[in-house]
């Protein structure tokens, strides 16, 4: 079945600099788009959305030309690019009216965690993600479990905005903490402007021994929360090898989704990232 990842990171250290990589030994290495080519087609994936890396700011404009260019080979996956912004600077309006002119960029994505909440609250924040209303270029969300509120605010201030929540909302898999993100995913999910993404969540599992069962509370609430229209999948490789490889989580997610209809797998796996990314069929 086809599968279209919405989650791939290269990390080409000559190139670009990943500030947040020294504190993640594991993955302080190159990833190529090769190596992952080379997995992802052996699996059935065949088209890719790159995700931004959280490189240094000056590297925003050169991380989009890398993936132009990766775009841009023969027989390439790559579809696109979810690139970096900065909707708390002032200078954002210019920059999304460069990144509206290149057709490479299908979305952004600011990383939340690893900044003040606060950010995130800031009414030049706030001002300049409603800029994104009737571009079709979606805003994803990566927040902490604890931290799914900010988004639902975030949401809720610019309703004709479409948020994409990451990684099932980045429940601690591991723990089998299922409260408050339970409760969490149920509220933000009540709103019709957020999409939520199965991606990679056996890296928050036990990396020693996880199975399909610690993994099955957290993916099906997410569905079910949503529904099967407002789901899309990701790799988030390289990320996801902190639990596992690529073959593994696509292996999982097929398990988990065994016993659903061809409609809603096909929903999960490729249609409903058609629509919300606007990417050819």
């Amino acid at each position: 079945m086809t599968i279209l990842d919405t989650h791939l990171h290269v990390i080409d250290r000559g190139r670009l600099a990943y500030p947040w990589l020294a504190g993640v030994p594991a993955l302080d290495h190159d990833f190529s788009y090769d190596v992952y080519a080379r997995e992802a087609r052996r699996v059935g994936i065949t088209d890719v959305l790159h995700m931004e890396v959280d490189v240094a700011e000056d590297d925003i404009g050169r991380e989009i030309e890398m993936v132009a260019g990766l775009q841009a080979r023969p027989d390439s996956l790559v579809r696109g690019a979810i690139a970096a912004c900065r909707p708390e600077s002032p200078e954002f309006p210019a920059f999304l009216e460069a990144a509206r002119a290149n057709p490479v960029v299908k979305g952004f994505r600011r990383v939340l965690h690893v900044v003040p909440d606060d950010v995130s609250e800031g009414a030049v924040f706030r001002d300049n993600i409603a800029r994104l209303a009737g571009t079709g270029l979606p805003f994803d969300v990566v927040v902490r479990a604890d931290q799914i509120p900010k988004a639902i605010a975030l949401a809720d201030a610019a309703p004709n905005v479409q948020f994409v929540l990451d990684h099932c909302g980045v429940p601690a898999v591991k723990d089998r903490a299922e409260h408050p993100w339970r409760e969490h995913v149920a509220e933000i999910a009540r709103r019709p402007n957020v999409a939520a993404k199965i991606s990679g969540v056996i890296a928050y599992a036990d990396p020693a021994g996880w199975t399909l069962a610690d993994l099955r509370p957290f993916v099906e609430h997410v569905i079910g929360a949503f529904g099967w229209h407002r789901v899309v999948w990701g790799s988030d490789w390289p990320v996801v090898t902190l639990g596992g490889t690529l073959s593994t989580w696509v292996a999982a997610t097929h398990a988990l989704i065994a016993g659903c209809s061809e409609h809603e797998r096909t929903a999960l796996l490729h249609r409903n990232a058609r629509r919300i990314w606007n990417l050819p069929a």
